[in-house]
């Protein structure tokens, strides 16, 4: 087998990445759009059943290991790195670069593994370069919230290292499969791991405190590679556990709510990633082959569109400075490119037919229908209504239609623009040709999106979400709050826990070491003048650092007479002078 067909795309991300930074700063972009482009034609030319090994001790650890739901994810993890670094083309920073071609490195590794070791490694190597796309917007928030990110993510992996040391020692293997022992502990602690990086609710709030807070260009990446990674691991690990249905609708309803509550344009889309990877959660807990055939394929959807909106709210941020819904407004007729691209993503996410979230989102709507779960079916329509209203026209219209507020966006690099063109051309490609998407997709696909039915659904769900907001447009849009999360339960006792942990025990601290230092003091004077003890003069602070040398000597001598002394004593009980 040739080797550019069985090499593991991550290595070659990854000595991208370490190579980068030693390139001229004027190479350094365009090697950036060549690294992903190499590791999506490895993917593209794999044949299914690849299968790598390397050994380790007494296990063998199967680096790299191709079927299709693999392929699928590993496809879009790498087309949409080379889409994120052509939009941030002119960022001309080596460390911002290097963290993104690394990022990338740690979701194709994890997409690729075939144990759970390997699986571990790369898990954890997306954790720091994500954190440096928070870190690197340079403000007082994203330092707090990129190290509340890399806590949550610290613990996260915790729970998935315990997981698999305790699986391993349950089974004796490391090979990733199916896990049915739904019982055993280590499979719950595995999962507890993997649906943090799902941001499934609870385990959620790190994405919606940490991605609006990014860098403009590191959020795309963001946006594209955590949560979908999660969920391949959720598809290929835990298929057909019926507790994600439950936790999948949830984010569902969870994330459109307080997206329709979020006042910050990347909040509003950071909240959206939780509904959308509902669909997800809850298609890998149906289990059935359409339910993954539809989590699949959303997640592609997804990915594209999802980067689609944050560069049309980078877009914004990037020109204006301003990324808040009542400090926006009045910009259709400077900006109708930017507008017109973030539509096209808006238009996808909320399910037009036409768009490619169309033609995925409906599939797993579908399979809860076949799998009888009627109820689930339901709310997953209602949370569509949802996409539509904040996403698709709350947002557009508060941002570019709402009360001029005198903005004057600079000029937008080309790159930038470039880049959305290139991702909204690809969401209506696939919505239009779905044949593109499905045969690639990890089961033989037996659903047509393009049903009279289906149609006319879809359509009634856009028109009265339309008539209903704008109706009530005035009451919805330029409404300022703070978003109260479940964040709130840690944040609200954080200072308490500041005082009792931090400022209280320093005191405590500080008196004892006052109280030490006193006693040095008054142990210094009095080995310079022992009459101190009597005169009372012992507590006087008057001391300099020939009273510690002399203190110091004193001891010194003690120490020698005392063993001296014993040493004398010992002799003479020796040759029998001193009798018991």
């Amino acid at each position: 087998m040739p080797i550019e067909a069985t090499f593991p795309p991550a290595l070659i991300l990854l000595a991208g990445a370490l190579l980068l930074p030693l390139l001229p700063r004027n190479c350094r972009s365009l090697f950036s759009l060549f690294i992903p482009l190499l590791a999506l034609g490895l993917v593209w030319l794999a044949p299914t059943g690849t299968h790598l090994t390397l050994a380790l001790m007494d296990y063998h650890l199967v680096v790299y290991q191709v079927d299709q739901l693999s392929r699928i994810f590993g496809m879009i993890f790498a087309l949409i790195t080379f889409i994120g670094c052509l939009f941030a083309f002119h960022v001309k920073e080596a460390a911002k670069q290097t963290a993104a071609l690394l990022y990338a490195a740690g979701a194709l590794g994890v997409t690729f593994a075939g144990d759970f070791i390997t699986l571990f490694v790369f898990w954890e190597l997306m954790s720091l370069p994500s954190t440096y796309l928070i870190w690197a917007r340079g403000t007082r928030e994203s330092e707090k919230s990129g190290m509340r990110y890399l806590m949550f993510h610290i613990f996260g992996g915790g729970l998935l290292f315990a997981g698999i040391l305790a699986h391993t020692g349950e089974t004796g293997g490391i090979l990733i499969e199916p896990l049915t022992a739904r019982t055993s502990l280590s499979s719950w602690l595995i999962l507890a791991g993997v649906a943090l990086n799902a941001a499934v609710v609870p385990l959620h709030v790190w994405l919606s405190d940490a991605y609006p807070k990014a860098t403009v260009t590191g959020a795309v990446f963001l946006s594209a590679l955590t949560t979908k990674t999660a969920v391949y691991v959720l598809l290929r690990v835990f298929p057909g556990w019926e507790i994600l249905i439950f936790l999948g609708v949830v984010m569902t309803l969870y994330g459109v709510v307080f997206a329709f509550l979020a006042n910050d344009i990347r909040e509003v889309l950071a909240y959206h990633i939780i509904s959308q990877v509902g669909y997800m959660v809850a298609g890998a807990g149906i289990g059935t082959e359409l339910a993954i055939n539809g989590a699949s394929a959303h997640a592609f959807s997804h990915i594209l569109y999802k980067a689609l909106l944050f560069m049309g709210a980078g877009a914004v941020l990037q020109t204006t400075g301003k990324s808040k819904l009542t400090e926006l407004g009045g910009l259709a007729q400077k900006q109708p490119l930017v507008l017109w691209l973030y539509m096209i993503g808006a238009f996808s996410i909320s399910g037009f037919p036409l768009f490619n979230g169309f033609i995925s989102k409906s599939m797993v709507i579908a399979a809860a229908g076949a799998a009888h779960y009627n109820l689930s079916m339901l709310f997953m329509l209602l949370a569509s209504v949802g996409t539509f209203l904040s996403v698709g026209l709350k947002l557009p219209y508060a941002t570019w239609y709402g009360q001029n507020r005198g903005l004057s966006p600079i000029p937008l690099p080309r790159n930038m623009v470039l880049a959305m063109a290139v991702t909204a051309f690809l969401c209506i490609l696939y919505g239009i040709m779905p044949g593109l998407l499905y045969n690639r997709l990890p089961y033989q696909v037996h659903f047509a999106p393009y049903t009279f039915p289906h149609l006319m659904e879809t359509s009634q769900i856009l028109i009265f979400t339309f008539a209903a907001f704008w109706i009530f447009r005035k009451e919805i849009v330029g409404k300022a709050g703070i978003t109260l999360d479940v964040d709130w339960f840690y944040r609200r006792p954080a200072k308490w826990v500041q005082r009792i942990f931090l400022e209280d025990l320093e005191t405590a601290f500080n008196k004892v070491e006052t109280l030490m230092i006193d006693t040095a003091h008054k142990l210094a004077l009095l080995s310079n003048n022992p009459r101190a003890l009597f005169t009372g003069s012992a507590g006087k602070k008057n001391y300099s650092p020939d009273a510690y040398r002399s203190s110091l000597q004193l001891l010194i001598l003690l120490a020698l007479f005392g063993f001296v002394l014993i040493s004398f004593w010992g002799l003479l009980s020796q040759i029998g002078v001193v009798t018991k």
